[in-house]
């Protein structure tokens, strides 16, 4: 078989997106003999390279390109290698590298005419550049410049990179309904299949990303599926099958399928690992964390979130979740308010707030907690994402609980219900289902209280999901003389067995100030005025 028929096999492979032949028939013909492989099979070798995780011979290859393009006096071919490459080696983590060749194409492209396409392209890496400064006006209109010169040339790939940086910037701007139009329309161009594959993989895990961002679950959940099916249809394809994995994990996570979604995190992370993307691989364990944290096996879960932060993520705020399982409120109410103080930009700050909200109220910190669930529900109306709208309500809902309001309460806990409901997240709606049997029996309906409770208990059952289903069995059947719930009453026994107040609070995981606080309202619903009366009304009413 010869060169031509090699390189004729090469593109056909190249066209229907088997790469791993693509890449084995460049391969055959790129001999000694010269002239060998010409510039634009080199860049279709290394795109082969790169899909099939082969990041070295991929930068091998772009290299070979730029030096041909170098010298056969193709400025403007050379700047579109050095492009990659400066892609390419960022994407590994060779940040500096990177940057060297990002500088070189800029070098290269001062002496060009103005407006050449190839400048769109030089302002992708300018944008990352004042992103990464947290400089969002002015990577802002860097996005708004790579749409002009896109929509100028009629470049695809560039248009759809371009409306995915502006969009994403405009979703951090809290512009967020503006933001997701852009990203719909740069995925206009990949469900055409007018993109490259490289960009075409990029757009698609920038877009669900975006979505997880602000609880957009419908369509991460559309673009996810539209992902998996084009990652499937390249069975060689290694880069992008790792967001994939991750992004279908979220969607298991949130319909409660625990096991099938630890398998893709676990999935995901083996294959960042095997491209070196390490703060993408501590996102993996990060949600990895997340679902065991759900199921109660917090000691797994806390060996989930340290390989997460030593690929340099930070699983926020589950971490502080599990601190306050674990007894270590403290810490976690410091960890939330750090995050609170250093996270300002709207998408980031909404995915901490509902977190913030329990750590807050664990710690008897209600004033912050009513704070950060008021900024929650700004947030959340002014993005218009189901998910985020359901976040708020339930938090809204377990403040007016902790405030001891049940009627403002109650309204807010269904709703969140409703919309979790809709979302099909049995374990989010049987959380909220907790919060309107605790309102209705603050209202004194107990028959209807018993009855949210048992169902929210049997759904945390069959889900596996362990600490919940504890606390709601320790909610059913609570109902007291004087009114008491089931934490005061536990605390009045543990008053009958002569603790102090800080013994109580080490007991039960509990803060000092909580302990006062249902002490407090124990002596008011019993109508009594001191531990030893309360003990002594336990006693009459066989409560002990």
């Amino acid at each position: 078989m010869g060169i031509v028929d090699d390189l004729h096999r090469a593109r056909a492979a190249f066209e229907r997106r088997d790469w791993a032949t693509a890449y084995a028939r460049l391969t055959a013909a790129d001999t000694d003999v010269e002239p060998g492989l010409a510039a634009d099979e080199l860049m279709a070798l290394a795109t082969a390279a790169f899909l099939l995780g082969d990041m070295d011979a991929c930068i091998r290859a772009l290299q070979r390109g730029y030096r041909l393009r170098i010298d056969a006096g193709d400025v403007l071919g050379a700047i579109r290698f050095a492009f990659w490459l400066a892609r390419v080696l960022h994407g590994r983590g060779e940040g500096a590298i990177g940057s060297g060749w990002a500088a070189r194409a800029e070098r290269l492209i001062a002496d060009q005419p103005e407006d050449v396409v190839e400048r769109g392209y030089l302002r992708i890496h300018d944008f990352f550049r004042h992103l990464d400064a947290a400089d969002f006006p002015t990577a802002l209109a860097v996005g708004d410049e790579i749409v002009a010169i896109a929509r100028r040339h009629d470049d695809p790939d560039l248009l759809a990179q371009g409306l995915v940086c502006k969009g994403r910037l405009l979703m951090y701007s809290g512009r967020v309904p503006e933001g997701l139009a852009h990203l719909d329309e740069a995925m206009i161009g990949v469900a055409a299949g007018e993109l490259s594959p490289i960009f075409a993989g990029t757009i698609y895990c920038a877009m669900i990303e975006g979505c997880q961002e602000v609880l957009d679950f419908d369509r991460a959940a559309m673009w996810t599926a539209a992902l998996t099916r084009w990652c499937d249809s390249q069975p060689d394809l290694v880069p992008f099958t790792g967001q994939c994995a991750v992004h279908r994990g979220q969607i298991l996570r949130l319909h409660a399928a625990y096991p099938e979604a630890l398998a893709e995190f676990e999935q995901a992370c083996r294959r960042y690992q095997a491209l070196g993307s390490d703060m993408a691989a501590g996102l993996a364990m990060g949600e990895h964390g997340e679902v065991l944290r759900i199921r109660g096996d917090y000691a797994a879960a806390e060996a989930s979130y340290d390989e997460a932060a030593r690929y340099g993520y930070e699983p926020q705020p589950g971490r502080a979740l599990l601190m306050v399982a674990r007894g270590r409120v403290p810490a976690a109410v410091a960890a939330v308010r750090r995050l609170l103080a250093e996270t300002l930009d709207p998408v980031h700050r909404s995915r901490l707030l509902a977190g913030a909200v329990e750590v807050l109220l664990a710690g008897d910190e209600l004033p912050e907690a009513d704070n950060a669930a008021t900024q929650l529900s700004a947030i959340s109306e002014s993005f218009g994402c189901a998910g985020l709208r359901a976040s708020a309500a339930y938090c809204q809902a377990l403040v007016a609980l902790a405030a001891e309001d049940p009627r403002r309460a109650l309204p807010q806990a269904r709703t969140a219900a409703q919309l979790w409901g809709e979302l099909r997240a049995p374990y989010e709606v049987a959380r909220a289902k907790v919060l309107v049997g605790r309102a209705v029996r603050l209202l004194g309906d107990e028959d209807s209280a018993a009855a949210e409770l048992t169902a929210a208990c049997r759904t945390f059952a069959e889900l596996g999901a362990v600490p919940a289903r504890l606390d709601a069995e320790r909610l059913i059947g609570r109902a007291t003389p004087g009114g008491l719930t089931g934490r005061e009453l536990e605390v009045l026994k543990l008053v009958a067995a002569g603790n102090s107040n800080t013994e109580i609070a080490r007991r039960l995981v509990l803060s000092d100030k909580t302990v006062a606080r249902h002490l407090t309202n124990i002596f008011t619903k019993l109508a009594v005025p001191s531990r030893t009366a309360a003990v002594a009304y336990a006693r009459d009413h066989d409560l002990l």
